[in-house]
C-alpha cells in the first residue's frame, strides 16, 4: 500500500499522497489541497516546498553531499572538464569522446556574437556594473534569435539555442570586462578550449603576447565545475519560474543572472575578499575579528562561513581550498590575504563557538582568492559565478520544458485592508 499522510480539518479527513525521490527524500503532495479543502500552505521563502521533481542535482546538506546526475562533485572536479560536466547536466549522461568533441566543436563555431552587440556596449555608462551589462546582453539575444520565443521548439532548435548560449556567454562576459576597463575587445579564437579562450579574451592585448598558463586553466575548470548547479536555489528557481511562462532560454537565463546578482546569493565571494582586505587594513589581527564575530552585540560578521543548505560542511570548500593552495604556490604568489584566510579557517575548525554552530568555510571562502590570483577584479566575481552556473540553468530550463511543467503561480495569504468605499479627494483627511 502506497504511503500517505492524513490531514484533519474541521473534523474532516483528507489523504495526502507521499512522494519519495530516488535518494529517499519524502514529500507530501499538496497539488490538490486547495481544490479539496479551500486551504493553501504558507511557506515564506519556499524553504520547505518542493516546487518540482528534478533528476539533475542531488544535495544533502546534513551529510555534505553534492552530486550531478549521480556523480560525486569530488570526482567530477578531479577528473572532468567544464564542458564535459555541462554536457552531463544538460543531456543527462557523460558524453562519449565523439559526443564531447562534437559538443565542443559546435560551441566553438558559435562563439562570435553579432556585431550589433558591440553597438549596445556603447550605450552603457563606463561605470556600469558587469552584471547589469551581462544580464542585458544575454536577454538581447532573444532579439537576435526571435524564433527562440516559440513554445513549440523542436529538439534540434532547443539544442541550437543551448549551443549558442554556452558559446556566446564567455564572449559577452569577457567583453563586459574589457568594456568596463576601457580596453579593446578581443574576438574568440577557434584553436583554444573553452577556459583558455575565455582567459585569452579577458587578458590579451594586441600589443603583447599573452601566454595561457595551464595551471590557471585547470583552476578555472574546477571553479566553473563547482558552481555548475546547486539544486533549486534562488536563481535556478527564477530560471524555471520565468521559463514556465514559455519565455525563451535567453530571457529565462537573463532573469537568473539578475537573481544571482543579489548580494544574498551570488555576491558572497566578493564579500569574503572585501572582509579579508578590511582585516588586513586593520592590521591583520584575526583574533580580534574572531572575537568580534562571537560578540552578539557587534555588527561584524565573518563572511564565507556556514551555508543555508549545508548543515555540516560544504563539499566544494575542500576542493577549492586545495585548488587555492596549488594556484598560489604554482604562480609564486605570496598573498597576505591567504594567510588571514587560513587563520580564520583554523579558528573556525577548532573554536568551540564555530564548531557547535557548524560554521565551516564554504565554497565562497576561497574562490575569491583564486579569482584574485588569476587577475579577475572583484566586480567580475559574480559574472564568473554566472558563467559557471550557466549549464545548470540551461539543464533546469530544458528539464522544465521537457516535463511540460505548468506555469508557476504561487498563492498568498492576503493581509491588507477589507473592502472599503472610494472617497473623493476633497473629503480625504
Amino acid at each position: 500500500m502506497a504511503e500517505s499522510a492524513e490531514l484533519i480539518l474541521d473534523g474532516k479527513s483528507y489523504t495526502l499522497p507521499v512522494v519519495e525521490g530516488t535518494e529517499h527524500e519524502k514529500a507530501f503532495d499538496i497539488g490538490k489541497l486547495r481544490d479539496q479543502t479551500g486551504y493553501v500552505t504558507l511557506d515564506s521563502g519556499y524553504k520547505n516546498t518542493g516546487a518540482t521533481k528534478s533528476a539533475i542535482t542531488f544535495l544533502d546538506g546534513e551529510e555534505g553531499i553534492l552530486r550531478y546526475r549521480g556523480y560525486p562533485i569530488e570526482q567530477l572536479a578531479e577528473k572532468s572538464s567544464f564542458l564535459e560536466v555541462a554536457y552531463l547536466l544538460i543531456y543527462g549522461a557523460l558524453p562519449t569522446q565523439e559526443q564531447l568533441e562534437n559538443f565542443s566543436h559546435q560551441i566553438t563555431k558559435h562563439t562570435l556574437v553579432h556585431e550589433d552587440v558591440r553597438k549596445i556596449f556603447d550605450g552603457f555608462p563606463s561605470a556600469a556594473h558587469p552584471m547589469a551589462i551581462l544580464s542585458s546582453l544575454i536577454c538581447s539575444l532573444t532579439a537576435f534569435y526571435p524564433e527562440s520565443v516559440s513554445p513549440d521548439l523542436s529538439k534540434e532548435e532547443i539544442d541550437l539555442n543551448v549551443i549558442r548560449l554556452m558559446a556566446k556567454m564567455p564572449t559577452i562576459a569577457a567583453w563586459t570586462y574589457k568594456n568596463n576597463m576601457g580596453h579593446p575587445l578581443n574576438y574568440p579564437r577557434n584553436d583554444l578550449d573553452f577556459c583558455s579562450n575565455f582567459l585569452y579574451m579577458m587578458f590579451s592585448f594586441p600589443t603583447e603576447k599573452y601566454d595561457i598558463d595551464p595551471r590557471i586553466v585547470s583552476a578555472l575548470n574546477k571553479l566553473l565545475i563547482l558552481h555548475a548547479d546547486h539544486e533549486q536555489n534562488c536563481s535556478t528557481s527564477t530560471v524555471r519560474l520565468v521559463g514556465s511562462a514559455n519565455a525563451s532560454l535567453y530571457g529565462s537565463v537573463s532573469a537568473g543572472i539578475n537573481a544571482l546578482w543579489g548580494p544574498l546569493h551570488g555576491g558572497a565571494n566578493q564579500e569574503v575578499l572585501e572582509m579579508l582586505q578590511a582585516i588586513q587594513a586593520d592590521g591583520g589581527d584575526t583574533s580580534k575579528f574572531i572575537a568580534k564575530a562571537k560578540d552578539k552585540n557587534d555588527s561584524f560578521r565573518l563572511m564565507g562561513f556556514g551555508h543555508r543548505v549545508y548543515k555540516n560542511f560544504d563539499p566544494r570548500a575542500k576542493i577549492i581550498k586545495k585548488a587555492a593552495d596549488e594556484v598560489l604556490a604554482a604562480l609564486g604568489i605570496d598573498d597576505p590575504l591567504l594567510k588571514i584566510a587560513q587563520e580564520l579557517e583554523q579558528a573556525a575548525l577548532t573554536d568551540q563557538y564555530f564548531v557547535e554552530r557548524k560554521l565551516y568555510p564554504n565554497v565562497d571562502f576561497y574562490s575569491g582568492i583564486i579569482y584574485r590570483a588569476i587577475g579577475i577584479p572583484t566586480e567580475m566575481f559574480t559574472v564568473m559565478f554566472a558563467l559557471g552556473r550557466l549549464p545548470g540553468w540551461i539543464a533546469q530550463w530544458k528539464e522544465m520544458r521537457e516535463n511540460k511543467e505548468p506555469i508557476g503561480r504561487p498563492r498568498q495569504i492576503y493581509t491588507g485592508e477589507l473592502e472599503r468605499d472610494y472617497v473623493s479627494i476633497e473629503n480625504r483627511k
